[in-house]
């Protein structure tokens, strides 16, 4: 297999390194930050203070931990770090590592404090400014704590089980706390994140969509020049934003190639050629490769194995077109930050355990070999939605829902036809339609939605509806039903609603008896074939948001 060259983007001007000690909210922590319009980063515990010197951040914040810092494989910090004079915040156990690499005590409690604690204040502090001096609620989640600060300290909260809850070091600019600021419990926490990085480590709120467009336009132009760039469009977001990112920078030296697979959902293919070709201008190579793909998929009803045929195939024809294209060098990626996340740190050429590296997954033909622009690689998902409105890409393509790559082959379970192929887009379709208009009537009762979308902030809610996704599924079992005071033998519709805000985990949607009545009626009466339409009420856990 041969691979691209990763372009490595350069930092902005001003940037926090979050440096990660396993904690379950380090990609909470870089948001946080961001919605201070300060750009952040994710960085492994385990850099040496000559690394991150060489990255030069603006300001460092330590992540929470689950480990003990008396543990035998604790996470450690590099001591020099504490010294290259850039303010540092610690959170739970990042307190905890400050404190023992500085020569304080952390003791472990007979009685861990988890949820809720009242802090309460004593004397002055920078990092506590305008908050309350008693009575606010902080987020706890610890055993260990700190029972004696390193030299040069003054302690300025505490709470009932942590009497060092907030400590600081105003001469070396060295904060941290015991309690989690960056979670929504914490009442002032957003507010102690701000006075730590506007008052202390005097950052500019520049990080705004404006002078993200500018930033991003000038980083294409000048790694691709003159030459010529290709893109696999899906009809998701992230390859759409991708595109028009870079054909905002560069114009006509971009072309993009869309495959239709003929699984997508109906309409989606017929409003990728519109957007892009139409409305963007932007050259646009279509495929309409779906009797390829059904051919390839005749009798397979394992879903990996579909996933595969269909994954192969693409690339496979991904490349004929790149052929015929001539002088091409460069490939343009919808790679976002997650996906680097998940790939162990690539920033800093540093390699984990969780290496899984998205831009090398490509299985590019013997001889050939494009560099990799990756223009979104710095991104959360919410953040690429915002890029997405201010390059004037509609909100139906914006907030598309999360769609599996080999789409509608994988919610149809067991063999794929084309006859349930149609029958799915169409009761899908209705699903659809019904839970729009749903979501619609919910986000003009409260206004949230206008509100999101009026701020120039780099993310927008990641939850862009009240229903986060919504579909139909085709089980492949059938049931007995009267239509027509004739006795029918037809298929069956689950339909799947979910309520979520980042996957993870996900509860299914309440939705009001007459959404559902509605649903059921239309499918029924407007789907040749369907009989019966049932709703899956499993959260996730147990399941998951896919049937397959």
């Amino acid at each position: 297999m041969t691979t691209g060259q990763h372009h490595q983007n350069a930092h902005p001007q001003q940037f926090v390194a979050v440096l990660d000690f396993g904690a379950q909210y380090a990609q909470l922590i870089a948001r946080r930050v961001r919605d201070l319009y300060v750009y952040s980063e994710i960085l492994p515990a385990d850099i040496t203070a000559k690394e991150l010197r060489d990255l030069s951040p603006s300001a460092i914040i330590l992540s929470g931990g689950p480990a003990s810092v008396y543990a035998e494989d604790a996470p450690t910090l590099d001591p020099e770090i504490l010294h290259l004079d850039i303010p540092v915040f610690g959170f739970c156990y990042g307190e905890q590592i400050l404190a023992q690499t500085l020569g304080g005590h952390v003791a472990h409690a007979e009685k861990g404090e988890y949820g809720p604690a009242t802090l309460t204040r004593s004397g002055n502090s920078i990092l506590l400014e305008g908050t309350p001096k008693e009575g606010q609620t902080v987020w706890m989640s610890h055993r260990d704590y700190v029972d004696q600060a390193p030299e040069g300290f003054a302690v300025t909260a505490s709470t009932e089980h942590a009497p060092l809850a907030v400590i600081e070091n105003t001469e070396q600019n060295l904060y941290a706390t015991q309690f989690h600021p960056e979670v929504a419990h914490t009442q002032y926490g957003q507010q102690m994140l701000s006075n730590f990085l506007f008052q202390i480590a005097h950052l500019k709120p520049t990080w705004t969509m404006d002078n993200i467009v500018q930033e991003k336009v000038q980083e294409i132009r000048s790694q691709v020049g003159n030459g010529n760039v290709i893109l696999g469009l899906s009809g998701g977001v992230d390859s759409a934003v991708a595109a028009a990112l870079v054909h905002k920078a560069i114009g006509d030296q971009l072309t993009c190639v869309f495959v239709n697979h003929g699984f997508l959902r109906k309409g989606e293919p017929e409003q990728v050629e519109h957007v892009f070709r139409e409305v963007f201008g932007i050259p646009l190579v279509v495929v309409n490769a779906q009797e390829r793909y059904l051919d390839l998929l005749k009798g397979v009803r394992d879903p990996e194995q579909k996933r595969k045929i269909i994954g192969t195939e693409f690339w496979r024809i991904f490349f004929e077109e790149a052929k015929k294209l001539g002088d091409v060098q460069f490939l343009a990626q919808g790679t976002i930050y997650p996906d680097i996340i998940e790939s162990g740190s690539r920033k800093t050429g540093k390699e984990t355990s969780t290496i899984k590296s998205h831009h090398n997954l490509i299985p590019f033909p013997e001889g050939v070999h494009f560099d990799l622009v990756e223009p979104l690689d710095h991104f959360f998902k919410d953040e690429v939605r915002a890029l997405g409105l201010s390059l004037g890409l509609p909100e139906d393509v914006v907030f598309r829902q999360p769609f599996p790559g080999p789409g509608l082959a994988i919610r149809i379970i067991g063999d794929i036809t084309q006859e349930k192929l149609a029958l799915l887009k169409d009761a899908d379709a209705i699903v659809r339609e019904e839970l729009d208009a749903y979501n619609a009537t919910l986000f003009q009762a409260t206004g949230a939605r206008d509100k999101a979308l009026e701020q120039d902030a780099p993310g927008v809610p990641a939850c862009a509806y009240p229903v986060w996704q919504y579909f139909a599924v085709l089980p492949g079992s059938k049931s007995v039903g009267v239509m027509g005071d004739e006795r029918t033998y037809g298929e069956v519709i689950v339909v799947r609603a979910v309520e979520s805000s980042d996957a993870m985990t996900a509860d299914w949607a309440k939705l009001p008896y007459e959404v559902l009545s509605s649903i059921s009626r239309r499918i029924v009466g407007e789907v040749p074939g369907v009989n019966r339409v049932v709703y899956d009420i499993t959260s996730k856990p147990p399941a998951t948001i896919e049937w397959e």
